[in-house]
């Protein structure tokens, strides 16, 4: 059974992902075809993510993450990395404007690296949304899975060294209670943008047993219409988790 997407015309799925992971790729690319800096190709993905951010919650989904900044992402040109440094803080102040209540904001990474009042300022708006329930919206920034995987194992380690815990106390719900996202659902579905076929160091732990989709159009490009195609392909799909 499906309903009818009243804003697209398009007939969606009843069985719609709980957790969609975007990897929102192709931004310098674009602004390259049109013979524009990168910085320019980031502020149309910027504004590309609040409208699809939008979106998701209009047509009633629980979890939504966003790969916005990796770990690998500071080795790009300093000019780049300030651009993209601007629209976070830009983000930050601009959230509350464009995003109703009711909806929990998320930071997952490593915040350390950022400057101290940008910190306060993440730490600040996951508190201040932590008991909504209607949406968890999750921002990638400073992230890397692996990075977060050696993380959570330092810590384990720490606790196991102070004789906190024992090594047979160690399984895969309990390590998953020291990954950035806590609480979290695993991925259900993988969306890359750009015609990339990779994870990029996304949240390889939660995506197990995501079911991916790639397209060629990029980031700034992917429109609603372009979402209801990979919903609509996702519920086609049969999951066996490892069963028959």
């Amino acid at each position: 059974m499906a309903f009818l997407n009243k804003k697209n015309e398009t007939s969606l799925p009843e069985n719609l992902p709980n957790h969609i992971g975007f990897i929102m790729d192709g931004n310098g690319r674009w602004a390259k075809r049109r013979g524009l800096p990168r910085s320019f190709g980031h502020r149309e993905g910027a504004k590309n993510f609040k409208k699809i951010v939008r979106y998701c919650k209009d047509i009633g989904l629980k979890n939504i993450s966003f790969y916005a900044f990796s770990t690998e992402n500071w080795q790009r040109p300093a000019d780049e990395v300030n651009t993209i440094m601007e629209l976070f803080r830009d983000y930050i102040v601009d959230v509350r404007n464009f995003l109703s209540e009711n909806t929990r904001m998320i930071f997952v990474g490593d915040k350390s690296r950022f400057d101290a009042d940008l910190q306060e300022k993440m730490i600040k708006l996951e508190e201040d949304t932590k008991d909504y329930t209607e949406m968890n919206l999750m921002m990638a920034v400073n992230y890397g899975g692996r990075d977060e995987i050696v993380h959570a194992a330092r810590r384990i380690a720490e606790l196991s060294a102070n004789g906190s815990l024992k090594p047979e106390d160690i399984n895969e719900k309990m390590f998953n209670d020291y990954l950035y996202t806590k609480g979290m659902p695993d991925v259900d579905l993988l969306i890359r943008p750009s015609g990339e076929q990779r994870l990029s160091n996304y949240m390889i732990w939660q995506s197990a047993y995501a079911e991916y989709y790639f397209t060629k159009v990029l980031w700034p490009d992917f429109t609603p219409k372009e979402l209801d195609k990979a919903l609509i392909e996702y519920s086609e799909r049969n999951r066996r988790f490892g069963g028959v």
